[in-house]
């Protein structure tokens, strides 16, 4: 008769759920797969897991369904986060739980990412950077948080750079996907600094790139610049083994931001990003070069 554990002691079913959560990331996880590679197993396997979770939320956010009906999906998200009798054999589920108690993560920080992801359903537009920041630390800062608990760390400031760095690339992510947000009726760019360079939002929706969006454009990424500098001093905080993925990370969303750049911050002739070569490239050379720096001991 058999237990049903593999050698790690873990169960099969278990083990079909972690499975099912690096599918999920290696489809739909693009820049940050390259850097989840770069963990440990145990660590990555978590880490799939969040990113799971993340996504599925992100997808309810996304799909063509009436809010109402988001709005209830992720109310069952919530709950489920709460009740082990609402998570039985949901295999992202299984893996989060698996992982949260081995890395000792905070619930409160997966009911962030709902509330973060939940401002989608119903904010079209930020009246200023305090309110896209509230929405940026949602949807992307809390991710950091989570996944510093995975990677581990004993300093309490990394947990102030990983909120930072997760804002520095959901900056990214907005000036990137100016275009796609605005056909969807969207506008992330706060409009009091639209305002402010006199750039109107029917220019914007039809797509105009002049001196005036040239200049609003520059005004963000030199924000997100600075929100990349902090980021920046979360990677020597960070256990050794843990530290490439956050160095790559920082590293495509960085090169990302200086693409645009690049392009003039015309954003809406084509989707800038990094190629699959140059994304393995990066992830090749900052994984190395972590390998060669001493940084400090961390816990797990």
């Amino acid at each position: 008769m058999t237990s049903g554990l593999d050698g790690t002691g873990m169960s099969s079913e278990l083990n079909r759920a972690y499975d099912y959560c690096q599918r999920v990331a290696k489809d739909r996880a693009k820049n940050f797969y390259y850097a989840f590679r770069t963990l440990p197993s145990q660590k990555r396997r978590a880490i799939y897991a969040a990113y799971a979770f993340c996504r599925y939320c992100d997808d309810v956010a996304d799909d063509e369904l009436p809010i109402e009906e988001k709005r209830r999906l992720l109310g069952e998200t919530h709950d489920r986060l709460h009740d082990s009798g609402l998570r039985a054999e949901d295999p992202v589920f299984m893996a989060l739980d698996s992982s949260a108690e081995t890395f000792g993560i905070p619930r409160r920080y997966f009911d962030e990412v709902i509330d973060g992801v939940e401002m989608d359903l119903t904010w079209t537009r930020f009246e200023n950077f305090d309110q896209l920041r509230t929405y940026c630390y949602g949807v992307a800062s809390t991710v950091g948080l989570i996944c510093i608990e995975v990677f581990g760390y004993d300093d309490p400031a990394a947990r102030e750079y990983a909120i930072d760095l997760g804002i520095a690339m959901q900056l990214t992510n907005v000036m990137r996907d100016v275009k796609e947000d605005a056909e969807r009726g969207r506008i992330y760019l706060p409009l009091d600094e639209m305002e402010s360079f006199g750039y109107s939002e029917d220019e914007l929706l039809d797509g105009r790139v002049n001196d005036r969006f040239r200049a609003l454009m520059e005004f963000q990424a030199d924000r997100a610049r600075r929100y990349f500098d902090s980021g920046e001093r979360l990677i020597p905080l960070l256990s050794r083994e843990s530290r490439a993925c956050v160095s790559v990370l920082h590293g495509l969303y960085s090169k990302i931001l200086d693409r645009i750049g690049a392009a003039d911050y015309d954003v809406f002739e084509r989707r800038i990003g990094l190629s699959k070569r140059e994304k393995l490239f990066l992830t090749a050379r900052l994984w190395a070069a972590s390998l060669i720096t001493a940084v400090p001991a961390a816990r797990r």
